[in-house]
């Protein structure tokens, strides 16, 4: 398979100064399952009107660059793709900056933990309204939902077989910022790639010897975590994974610093 790594939004948030966020996508070819996009970044619509799309708050405060060349479409065309190549979707979670995409595929099959996908359809709390957004949606794309645990992977329980996807693509549920948060591990030929969404924000959180994170990072995860002692656990386990662990590669969705 060959893998690219995509930036599908850059997002400037006030307080960061000069710093700034991505939206990191992955895109995989595969030989018979045509092209699958890890997480959806924003999507064209979401770059040209940001406050009608994703809320004026957001747009405020998240500030996202209004370039549609960011969109994981632009990228998936100027790859010479289509829309209709990419047949799957798989999310880490359906947060607005990683599902604005999906409007931009609309043939493409989601694949997303159930739990997630039933917090996203209920928004039963403010929190959740504040975070999911039903016209990321309302072009009624195909989703399957996993729940059952699988074999272990590198001690995580992993969601496998993703229906329709090859084996070398697995959910790891890590929930925490939500409740169906994921990641979304892909072999390659070196290893194992494992697109960790938002499970943390900076590489410092994973990477480093001693954790580090800025504070507005600490406070922004604070807010929108919704099982702290999850969250926690889970960095706790990845930042274990990444020490102790080569073959496996592991990145977040919004650190500049592991887009490569």
């Amino acid at each position: 398979m060959r893998i690219h790594h995509l930036s599908c939004g850059t997002m400037h948030p006030v307080g960061f100064g000069k710093d700034h966020m991505i939206c990191h996508c992955l895109l995989v070819e595969t030989d018979a399952h045509g092209l699958v996009l890890i997480d959806a970044g924003f999507g064209k619509q979401d770059l040209e009107d940001p406050k009608a799309r994703l809320g004026g708050a957001f747009a405020r405060f998240v500030r996202p660059e209004r370039d549609v060349s960011h969109a994981a479409i632009s990228q998936v065309e100027a790859r010479g793709f289509s829309a209709r190549d990419v047949r799957h979707v798989v999310l880490t979670h359906m947060d607005l900056d990683h599902v604005g995409g999906l409007v931009d595929f609309p043939g493409a099959r989601v694949h997303v933990h159930a739990v997630e996908h039933a917090d996203a359809m209920a928004q039963k709390t403010a929190k959740h309204r504040q975070r999911y957004r039903p016209a990321m949606w309302a072009h009624a794309p195909e989703f399957r939902t996993y729940s059952d645990l699988g074999e272990p992977w590198h001690g995580f329980d992993a969601v496998r077989q993703l229906d329709g996807l090859p084996p070398e693509i697995l959910l790891i549920p890590l929930a925490g910022h939500t409740r169906g948060h994921t990641a979304v591990a892909v072999q390659d030929g070196a290893g194992w790639l494992l697109h960790a969404g938002d499970a943390y924000f900076s590489r410092g959180e994973v990477h480093a010897e001693k954790r580090q994170c800025p504070a507005l990072l600490r406070a922004f995860q604070t807010l929108m975590e919704v099982d702290r002692k999850a969250r926690l656990g889970n960095q706790k386990r990845l930042r274990e994974l990444a020490s102790g662990s080569p073959a496996v590669r592991i990145f977040s969705a919004h650190d500049p610093r592991e887009l490569s």
